[in-house]
């Protein structure tokens, strides 16, 4: 049955998880998800950020709910899973957006313990957390928050560029092997001025002005998590009902980086 374009887009009735949501990118998705219509389970490390973030939803009328998970355990994934199900009945939607690195050197100069760590943060929770919805899942949609660092030699943060290699190998071949009930995609946000981007190239909030030049944007601005969240509604959604294994990159026309 052909659906209007404004229901293809609707989210009510599903359920979403989404990682690192406590502020930024991942705050900009959970609230474009419950603009959408879909009840939200808001996950990170910090339990004051995410209570934030859940009661700013509740405020709206919509439903969220804060779950304290650090993303690099096993045992927490799978209890944030279960609280989706126990709060809202199910789970259909799960973004691991959770992730990032702010340091950046030559490779030949990085301590071993960040490249650890990055790859922990960066690929081995993510495929953690897509294994993890897969299990409680029934039909749905996941979706990976990448990088262009994953697509092209980026000197200075090699081991963060590598992690989102791997992001982008996963998702191409979770697609393939939960599909036809599970789509995986990924998005690739661009130049978005938040407070790991910030610190992991050097600059402040008053130098956004020189970041915009330097990366030559055709767009004319820098991005936001709402343009993050709006691409994240899209691939969760009816409209992206067949689009799976996809990379999709939000950057405002500019060179991955």
């Amino acid at each position: 049955m052909v659906k209007a374009v404004t229901e293809l887009f609707d989210l009510a009735g599903e359920v979403a998880v989404v990682t690192g949501a406590g502020r930024g990118i991942g705050e900009g998705i959970a609230h474009a998800f419950a603009e959408a219509g879909a009840a939200v389970i808001v996950a990170a490390r910090r339990t004051a950020e995410i209570e934030r973030v859940a009661a700013a939803i509740r405020a709206t009328g919509a439903q969220a709910h804060a779950v304290a998970t650090d993303v690099t355990d096993d045992a927490q994934l799978d209890a944030l899973a279960r609280a989706a199900i126990s709060h809202f009945g199910k789970l259909s939607i799960w973004v691991n957006n959770a992730g990032g690195s702010p340091m950046r050197m030559p490779l030949k100069d990085l301590p071993r313990d960040e490249w650890d760590r990055t790859i922990a943060l960066n690929l081995t929770a993510i495929y953690r957390g897509c294994i993890t919805a897969a299990k409680y899942m029934d039909k749905g949609s996941i979706i990976n928050i990448t990088s262009g660092a994953g697509t092209g030699p980026v000197p200075g943060s090699a081991h963060y560029g590598a992690a989102k290699a791997g992001t982008n190998s996963l998702t191409w071949t979770l697609a393939a092997e939960l599909a036809p009930d599970i789509r995986v995609n990924a998005v690739a946000p661009g130049a978005i001025p938040t407070e790991v981007m910030l610190k992991a190239i050097g600059r402040t909030e008053d130098q956004l002005d020189q970041v915009l030049e330097e990366w030559k944007i055709p767009l004319g601005r820098l991005g936001t998590p709402q343009d993050i969240g709006a691409a994240c509604v899209y691939l969760a959604s009816s409209a992206a009902s067949w689009v799976s294994g996809e990379i999709l990159r939000v950057g405002g026309g500019a060179r991955p980086r």
